[in-house]
């Protein structure tokens, strides 16, 4: 792991594209701003975890092969339409 102190409003960056920030110094807290492209998702490293846990979850869970239950979205007339068999 690679530490490194930063003063208020001094930045780090990570490759050309993420730009941290120390935005406010509180005491315990630190404030950090996070400036990356809208492609790259930033969590609080709590909230990764659930989304991990959750996507595992899903993805163990048993699919209905049949299809029996399973709802198909309206799209308004929007979308390709199924070919005529023939």
């Amino acid at each position: 792991m690679l530490v490194l102190s930063r003063k208020l409003n001094q930045a780090i960056m990570i490759g050309d594209d993420v730009r941290i920030v120390v935005v406010a110094v509180d005491r315990d807290t630190v404030k950090l701003g996070i400036e990356a492209p809208r492609t790259i998702p930033v969590h609080r490293s709590e909230v990764y975890d659930e989304i991990q846990r959750t996507n595992r979850a899903a993805v163990s869970e048993p699919t209905k092969a049949s299809g029996e239950g399973v709802r198909v979205a309206d799209l308004g007339g929007k979308g390709r339409r199924p070919q005529p068999k023939g």
